[in-house]
């Protein structure tokens, strides 16, 4: 426990107050501040300050220094490898999955385009490819939200609609965050 007598510079703890202590009384310590109030705090809430901090031009100096000379940016390095990776493509357009639809449901058109999205997706997990672009159509929007259901499954997956111009409405991409294994 501080014993404080008066005359003791202070510093209360927790906040940005100081002052001189001017009476003590029991529990209390009263003390006015360097803006002229008196306030009262438990000897518990103070420190005792020894003398004042002094600091000298040559100190100013140096630090303007430091805090003036530029910071060298760190260059991010792309490896070539994904500097120059284009995104995979997946259509999905079911012209473009069987040579013919004869005999087909919609059902069963549906379920070719899914198991096809879902294997290029484990492909590009495996292999390490981070951006894939499903190529849906717009239609009625069936497979879309199908797509959107098969990707939430994914913990490391990310999806948002594709590049506008290049694609329009009818295209999905895909971010698969890597796990440094």
């Amino acid at each position: 426990m501080h014993t404080f007598k008066i005359g003791d510079n202070v510093e209360v703890l927790d906040e940005a107050i100081k002052g001189k202590v001017i009476a003590v009384s029991g529990m209390e310590v009263r003390l006015e501040t360097t803006d002229g109030f008196e306030m009262e705090y438990e000897p518990s809430q103070l420190v005792r300050i020894e003398g004042e901090l002094k600091v000298i031009n040559y100190d100013v100096a140096k630090i303007k220094n430091i805090k003036n000379t530029p910071k060298k940016r760190k260059k991010e390095i792309v490896k070539p490898k994904e500097r120059n990776a284009p995104k995979m493509e997946v259509d999905l357009h079911i012209h473009q999955l069987t040579n013919s639809t004869r005999g087909m449901s919609n059902f069963d058109m549906l379920n070719l385009q899914l198991e096809t999205a879902k294997r290029q997706l484990e492909f590009a997990i495996k292999k390490r490819i981070q951006k894939v672009v499903f190529i849906h159509g717009v239609g009625e929007g069936v497979l879309k939200e199908e797509l959107i259901y098969l990707f939430k499954r994914y913990e490391n997956v990310e999806y948002y609609d594709a590049e506008y111009k290049k694609y329009g409405l009818g295209a999905t991409e895909i971010y698969i965050y890597q796990n440094n294994n």
